[in-house]
């Protein structure tokens, strides 16, 4: 253990890689494989970021719901960065892309701990301004040859923003950081309503994407609930399989089948989240019934 405060402290993992331990909610991010790793191979390189910002002939947004001790956001920053570079060296053209990120939640106080410990975590090097910025300002720019980024901080309850017709300033999403705490910590974050919310948030004519670390069955139902197209993610450290969730089953490498439907039938928790508790339970008939409707299963 390197460094430790009221709230936060620095943890080593059991691959020798440092990552941000929240006291409070007895939770470490990243536990598996370490922050740089996580962030490369669950959002970054599972959602094909720096391919499709490159592809883009537009601002690409992404919206990194739960900023925490931003791991996610900054990794995707660098890895897009380090590919449209590589492009421009390879072809000898000219051009410049944008990156719009918009970070969500209740406190920038795990990023600060970050910065402050940039030397052990790594991930923050080369960014401590940027990162400085978003802190004090909520709003930071970044712009260096062949990639322009723009990053917004929202402070303050997702759900409730979500609840609240989201904001008409801001631009849906091409890709999704989904990373809150887990549901037994934060179940508020993992309900029909709020993925209900979020589809809804989403540009119907816009091809969206979210990454989460989850395989959990009752957070995979309430995704397909939410009227979300869902399926098994890569692996990432620990877990032997991660979820992707998208507006769209063209996204979509490995949709949930038939068969993933009837192992819900028989789990003990496969019924969603619906109030901002946890609870576990199998699957009522009602919910059964909407997912057999669900478009993914419904041929």
């Amino acid at each position: 253990m390197a460094a430790k405060n009221l709230d936060y402290e620095i943890v080593q993992l059991r691959n020798g890689t440092c990552s941000v331990r929240s006291l409070a909610d007895a939770e470490t991010f990243h536990p598996g494989i370490g922050p740089i790793a996580e962030a490369e191979a669950l959002y970054v390189r599972q959602l094909q970021l720096p391919e499709r910002v490159a592809n883009s002939n537009d601002e690409f947004v992404l919206w990194d719901v739960g900023l925490g001790a931003a791991a996610n956001a900054l990794t995707a920053i660098r890895l897009i960065h380090e590919h449209l570079s590589n492009l421009k060296t390879n072809d000898e053209s000219s051009f410049t892309k944008s990156l719009r990120i918009i970070s969500f939640d209740q406190t920038s106080a795990a990023a600060e701990f970050a910065l402050q410990h940039s030397q052990e975590l790594r991930y923050p090097g080369g960014f401590e301004s940027l990162l400085l910025d978003l802190i004090q300002k909520h709003y930071a720019t970044w712009n260096e040859s062949t990639l322009k980024v723009e990053w917004t901080l929202k402070l303050g309850d997702f759900p409730t923003w979500l609840a609240t017709n989201c904001d008409s300033t801001l631009p849906a999403p091409h890709g999704i950081l989904f990373d809150p705490h887990s549901p037994k910590k934060n179940p508020a974050m993992w309900t029909v309503e709020l993925f209900s919310n979020l589809f809804r948030a989403l540009d119907p004519e816009r091809p969206c994407a979210l990454a989460n670390f989850t395989r959990s069955t009752l957070a995979r139902t309430a995704m397909l609930l939410g009227g979300f197209y869902v399926g098994r993610g890569h692996a990432s450290g620990l877990k032997e399989e991660t979820t992707v969730a998208t507006n769209g089953p063209e996204l979509l490498n490995e949709p949930l089948d038939r068969s993933w439907l009837e192992r819900a039938k028989r789990s003990d928790s496969a019924e969603p989240l619906r109030e901002g508790y946890y609870r576990q339970s199998p699957l009522t008939q009602e919910t059964l019934e909407l997912l057999q409707r669900h478009p993914q299963f419904a041929k």
